[in-house]
């Protein structure tokens, strides 16, 4: 039951997964969450991912930011990285995934979504059939409400990194 929010794999950061290695294996299109995963929340794109940006272009990769925030977020901020998005995408709901994909022109084999909550990002991108990495959160200052989903995200995390490896 618990593998439902299972990611197919965990990063320390979003700008240090190997993007070359993910467009050798056939994947062309990068989805991402916003707040925590690519930024501190409500914050402006650091310079990290600035150039994470740049680099995803130079290797061919699509990139489009998936966010449950509100326009006046989401806008400013794929903006300022060059790519399209979805705001209020009502995360876990299969829609944004697919609006995201087809903004891209990827499909469901050749998409990954990073993100760093297991019951949105993660769980809505394992419905979409995407390959998902979760990542650290950015900042550990949350509201309450994310604060409270991290102590469950824990529990799923024990067992996720006691399973059995095939």
């Amino acid at each position: 039951m618990l593998e439902t929010f299972y990611p197919n794999r965990r990063e320390a950061t979003s700008w240090g997964i190997d993007y070359e290695a993910l467009s050798a294996r056939g994947f062309r299109g990068v989805i991402f969450d916003i707040d925590n995963t690519l930024s501190v929340h409500g914050g402006p794109p650091p310079a990290e991912t600035l150039r994470l940006f740049a680099r995803l272009r130079t290797l061919g990769l699509s990139a489009c930011l998936l966010s449950n925030n509100k326009e006046p977020r989401v806008r400013p901020f794929a903006e300022a990285v060059g790519v399209p998005y979805i705001a209020k995408a009502g995360k876990p709901s299969l829609k944004g995934y697919r609006q995201a994909m087809a903004l891209m022109g990827t499909d469901k084999e050749s998409t990954v979504f990073v993100g760093d909550q297991l019951f949105t990002d993660v769980y809505g991108a394992r419905r979409a059939g995407l390959y998902s990495i979760l990542v650290e959160p950015i900042d550990p200052h949350e509201e309450i409400q994310i604060v409270l989903k991290r102590y469950l995200e824990k529990i799923v995390l024990f067992f996720y990194e006691r399973r059995p490896q095939q």
